[in-house]
């Protein structure tokens, strides 16, 4: 038992998870993609667009033409045809000419700009919008003119050929989360298929005599079992897999037998209730009976989820998550997501990073012991403040009560986080939240 309460720092279990190596990698084809991890550094084939294109409706031109164009000096320009969406211009433009083009179409050679219509107006010579066909059999006789009222910079309305992404651009890392646009990203460049990292599965093993199932009436002393199904839905907020492998009474052997069969199933296990130093807690004992596994951890200096153990069994993480429900949702969200991350191949683990916190103002005095950090949950409140540029200020008000209680974690919003050299934060500080919900 000497693995026991050898407390180590949030800090240090953190750093703990470079241990730890992605799963592996298959291809998806690119309408299965959403939302995973990639698994390889992609480059640019090729331009994008590839040509120039127009971003108005307008007028193809070269910029020089326009220079010094104002509604009372109009530069005068000879309309030498029109360019739809999807068609290669088979002429080019010199000074003093333009070519009428939709949204979208290709300049032709010689243009480096659009006009928007809403600046032009067509006299002289009938219709501006020639084909290329009535272009060449009206030579002579068929010659509109456009009038420009203000003049315009090179590529403006204009998207250049490489102004989205340069070819060998490397244009998506390995270890982005492939969102639409991502997604939408590896379309432009033909992507039909994409290497990500298979979906990691999450081992649940619900532990002790007196849990039981949810669907039997608990006799006294006894307790529905709660952790199976709010760590299935922690994992599936994740993007991970949960496997649930029952309820283990409190014997050696069956837990021994459910972490092999987990193990050999899963890419990490978590044990809920088994992390202790209560005399029927068999999980370190198990642990360490386990071929080719170390006890890493034994002990965090956090509040709630101190007595929290991590294992690595082959290249697998083990948890042995504390009981309550409060403690073991918090250990998840703080302590095993970082490293469920760092498996999924997702190349930011950090679980607080100050992207996603959201400042608010603490409304009561909360005390904190030194040597721990300590995780309280939060409510938002939104009051209005005429004082305020803005009309609401966000203040978080603490939510109180002990590990057992869920009903804590269903009125929090958030999570405070108050350092092991902070003695406490006082009501009225500007403090950071660890979101566990969308902030309306």
């Amino acid at each position: 038992m000497n693995h026991f309460f050898k407390v180590k720092t949030l800090e240090q279990v953190e750093a703990l998870a470079d241990q730890f190596s992605c799963v592996s990698v298959e291809k998806v084809p690119i309408t299965d993609s959403f939302f995973r991890i990639l698994a390889k550094d992609i480059d640019a084939t090729h331009d994008i667009p590839g040509f120039r294109r127009a971003t108005m409706d307008g007028y193809a031109l070269h910029s020089g033409s326009t220079f010094g164009a104002s509604e009372s000096n109009p530069a005068w320009l000879e309309v030498i045809g029109s360019i739809s969406m999807g068609e290669s211009p088979s002429f080019s433009i010199q000074s003093g000419q333009a070519a009428k083009i939709s949204t979208g179409g290709m300049l032709p050679d010689g243009a480096d700009s659009v006009v928007m219509v809403e600046h032009t107006e067509v006299i002289g010579g009938g219709s501006a919008a020639l084909t290329g066909a009535d272009r060449d059999k009206s030579a002579v006789s068929y010659s509109p003119t456009v009038e420009i009222y203000k003049s315009v910079a090179p590529l403006q309305n204009v998207i250049d050929k490489d102004e989205d992404f340069k070819k060998g651009d490397k244009i998506l890392k390995s270890g982005t989360q492939l969102r639409p646009q991502e997604v939408g990203l590896a379309a432009a460049l033909g992507i039909c298929e994409l290497p990500v990292y298979k979906i990691p599965k999450v081992g649940i093993i619900s532990t002790g005599d007196e849990i039981v199932p949810i669907d039997e009436i608990p006799q006294l002393g006894k307790i529905r079992d709660i952790n199976s199904y709010t760590l299935a839905g922690l994992i599936t907020e994740a993007g991970a897999i949960p496997i649930q492998y029952g309820i283990i009474k409190d014997n050696e052997e069956a837990l021994l037998n459910a972490c092999l069969k987990a193990l050999d199933e899963t890419d990490m296990v978590l044990i809920s209730g088994g992390s202790s130093v209560g005399n029927r807690d068999f999980t370190v004992n198990v642990l360490s009976s386990l071929k080719d596994t170390e006890i890493l951890v034994h002990g965090i200096s956090i509040s709630p989820g101190k007595p929290t153990i991590l294992a690595k069994s082959g290249k697998k993480p083990i948890w042995g998550l504390p009981g309550h429900v409060v403690s073991a949702m918090v250990v998840f969200k703080i302590v095993v997501l970082p490293f469920l991350r760092q498996i999924q191949g997702l190349s930011s683990c950090k679980t607080n990073d100050s992207s996603i916190l959201i400042p608010a103002i603490l409304t009561k005095n909360v005390a904190s012991a030194q040597g721990r950090t300590d995780f309280i949950r939060v409510r938002f409140v939104k009051q209005l403040d005429i004082n305020l540029k803005y009309k609401y200020q966000i203040f978080a008000e603490p939510i109180l009560g002990k590990s057992g209680l869920i009903r804590t974690m269903v009125m929090a919003d958030g999570l405070l986080e108050i350092g092991e050299n902070v003695e406490g934060v006082e009501r009225g500080d500007l403090v950071n939240i660890i979101p566990l919900r969308t902030l309306d």
